[in-house]
């Protein structure tokens, strides 16, 4: 059974961090590429962050490039995802999905975790 896991979520401060992390089971998790989306109230769900666990390659959307930084820990099948100077703008459900494409096309990612809320109060 191919479960994604998500963990980290909750209530921040603007300006704090999170750290949210994303455990794989059920596929080979070497051959995927693996992040996060995000959905806030109201809007499309956007591409956040991703990593190809094999060979380390990375996405940022250009909401999270200087502020988030991905990382991959193949030996516990998790990706991690750390979250710095966090905005109310970065309120939303956050979603770990895996895809054999290297995509940022939620369309095109095979498995879904069940998302996690992060909140950023102003």
């Amino acid at each position: 059974e191919v479960r994604l896991v998500e963990s980290g979520g909750g209530l921040v401060q603007s300006g704090g961090s999170l750290r949210l992390s994303c455990v794989a089971s059920g596929f080979t998790f070497e051959r995927y590429v693996i992040g996060w989306f995000r959905q806030a109230p109201g809007k499309e769900r956007e591409a956040v962050s991703f990593i190809s666990p094999g060979g380390g390659a990375t996405y940022y959307s250009d909401s999270a490039k200087a502020r988030f930084t991905i990382s991959s820990d193949n030996a516990k099948s998790t990706v991690h995802l750390e979250m710095e100077s966090l905005k109310p703008e970065d309120t939303a459900v956050y979603y770990c999905a895996a895809s054999l494409e290297r995509t940022a096309v939620a369309s095109e990612f095979d498995y879904w975790g069940q998302g996690i809320q992060v909140t950023v109060s102003s």
